[in-house]
């Protein structure tokens, strides 16, 4: 009873004085989108974040790299100075000479970043946006259009894509010539795997109260998608596509590798290997070492980024 009396007198004494009572501050709560409570969690994963940093100087490389240092077909060294077994590295070339023409090993590797990483990434938009409608189609609709779909999805599992691949390149006439092409067939061949999982997303989300309320209301089954369930699927189709570029990059050095990918005169990481395949028992080791490093590099930093995602958008782990 006494502590309460002199508690009292403490507030009251506290409340009479000449500077008046004491403030009460709040506590401000700010409201973070999903998109930033994504960003907040992915900066806590530091491979993540390495990754990110290597994709971005890679990027850069690839887009300023070629400006700086030109990939010319023509300028080839003298017969004279041709030394067939090639050079090591060096001060002057730091990624070592190739055999026969005397190729610099950094100047195709800085021009091959531009057209590997543009295969990589265009292929993955195609497939992307290929399976994210026939995936929305098929879940949203349900029934017989989710059997048929499906079924056609199943098949196109069932294939060897890379086979398919390689007979699809050796097919189109034009496709060593054409860049373009080889991004198409492996758009079209990468689409699978986002139909099925942006189905199963549309399955779940299709029942939730919004939806329903939307239907209720008269919405238009276009806007539903688009407007409602589409953008409460983006983060699983993002961490899908980041997983996509890795694979695409190391289909196109493997088909190129094998000789049925883009013209040998376009210098991409996977031409290069092809090129250093009858050197390598000559001791050239640097020739298929550095273009081989920068596709291995590549593909970590993407999946880093995944793993990065994946934990980023995961409801259950702590911001």
């Amino acid at each position: 009873m006494a502590q309460e009396i002199e508690r009292g007198a403490v507030v009251a004494d506290v409340e009479n004085r000449p500077e008046g009572p004491r403030t009460d501050y709040e506590v401000g709560l700010e409201s973070l989108s999903q998109w930033q409570l994504a960003w907040r969690k992915f900066k806590k994963h530091r491979l993540a974040l390495i990754g990110l940093g290597i994709l971005i100087a890679l990027v850069v490389i690839a887009i300023a790299g070629p400006i700086v240092m030109p990939f010319r077909f023509d300028s080839i060294a003298r017969p004279d100075q041709i030394v067939y077994q090639g050079r090591g590295p060096s001060l002057s070339h730091p990624f070592g000479e190739t055999g026969g023409l005397q190729r610099d090993v950094l100047l195709l590797v800085v021009n091959g970043a531009r057209w590997s990483l543009l295969i990589g990434f265009s292929s993955m938009a195609i497939g992307v946006v290929i399976g994210t409608i026939i995936g929305s189609i098929a879940g949203y609709a349900g029934g017989a259009v989710d059997n048929i779909l499906m079924r056609v999805v199943d098949v196109m599992l069932s294939l060897p894509i890379l086979f398919v691949i390689l007979v699809a390149a050796r097919f189109f006439a034009g496709a060593r010539d054409n860049i373009w092409t080889i991004i198409i067939i492996f758009g079209l061949f990468g689409w699978m795997g986002v139909a099925r999982l942006v189905r199963s997303l549309f399955l779940s989300i299709r029942e939730r109260e919004f939806v329903e309320a939307a239907r209720a209301v008269g919405v238009r089954d276009r806007r539903i998608i688009f407007k409602h369930i589409l953008p409460n699927a983006l983060s699983p189709i993002v961490v899908a596509a980041s997983l996509i570029v890795a694979g695409n990059i190391i289909g196109e050095a493997f088909v190129s590798f094998l000789g049925y990918g883009v013209n040998p005169i376009t210098p991409t990481w996977g031409n290069v290997l092809s090129s250093a395949l009858t050197f390598i028992p000559l001791g050239n080791w640097w020739w298929p070492f550095f273009p081989g490093f920068a596709i291995i590099l590549t593909v970590l930093a993407v999946n880093f980024i995944g793993d990065g995602l994946r934990d980023a958008f995961d409801p259950r782990s702590r911001a």
